[in-house]
């Protein structure tokens, strides 16, 4: 089977498994209270803050993944990026946790889809001119500090390829 017929297949299988709804604070409740309404919005999704990948790469090589509010429910997640020249790199998406692929900004021809797992699991696909070429198991801890992310390809060869990385919370 190629690349190509193994990524569809394999994202027909994900997207088939039932998204659960991502819940928040009520946001409408709040609105009389502007500094509530923050709070409220902040809290209701524990991976909303700054999120630093563990790495041996040398200074000032480092990896950092924002999560904020967008819209009534959604996330916005930007990716920063600096090698070991000191070079960065920026790219990120929205999503409201519904399976639906978006846009990825500093990413030509790329899009991303998001759907809750459980509370502690969500899933992320990864697709590049329509294609499917990613899923991500991204997964928070119980206590809400780190998040372990395991990615999964399929190589040329059709070959599965798993890598993981570990972001731990800085803000």
């Amino acid at each position: 089977m190629d690349r190509r017929n193994l990524s569809g297949a394999a994202l027909v299988m994900l997207l088939s498994l039932a998204p659960v709804a991502c819940g928040g604070g009520d946001a409408e409740a709040a609105a009389d209270s502007g500094a509530d309404e923050v709070a409220a919005v902040e809290n209701s999704n524990p991976r909303f803050g700054v999120w630093q990948m563990d790495s041996d790469r040398p200074a000032p090589a480092q990896n950092l993944m924002t999560y904020e509010p967008y819209g009534d429910g959604g996330m916005r997640i930007t990716v920063a990026n600096t090698n070991e020249e000191g070079e960065t790199n920026t790219w990120g998406y929205v999503t409201m946790f519904d399976g639906e692929f978006h846009p990825v900004e500093g990413q030509e021809s790329a899009t991303t889809a998001v759907e809750v797992v459980d509370q502690y699991t969500n899933r992320i696909i990864n697709a590049r001119n329509g294609e499917p070429y990613q899923v991500i198991i991204n997964v928070l801890s119980e206590d809400g500090n780190t998040i372990n992310n395991e990615y999964r390809r399929t190589n040329e060869q059709g070959e599965e390829v798993v890598s993981h990385a570990v972001y731990r919370r800085i803000r």
